[in-house]
């Protein structure tokens, strides 16, 4: 299987609902160097802490993660 390299519009969606890093990692449950290790692609998060960024950013999935050179 090939390594595949993820993409992720995470920190768009977080400005656009008017939260800093600190915000969104409260209400995720984890810290804010998370959120910034994600935001920059180095940290590929759990299926589970994907759905709940979704949720929380009012994105859908895929709107969010995406497969790099697949959207």
């Amino acid at each position: 299987m090939e390594d595949l390299e993820f993409e992720n519009s995470l920190k768009l969606a977080r400005v656009e609902q008017g939260m800093t890093q600190s915000e969104l990692s409260e209400l995720a449950g984890v810290t804010r160097q998370t959120i910034g290790l994600i935001e920059a692609g180095r940290y590929n998060p759990t299926l589970k802490l994907c759905l709940l960024l979704a949720r929380i950013t009012g994105k859908s999935l895929d709107e969010l993660f995406w497969i790099k050179g697949g959207k």
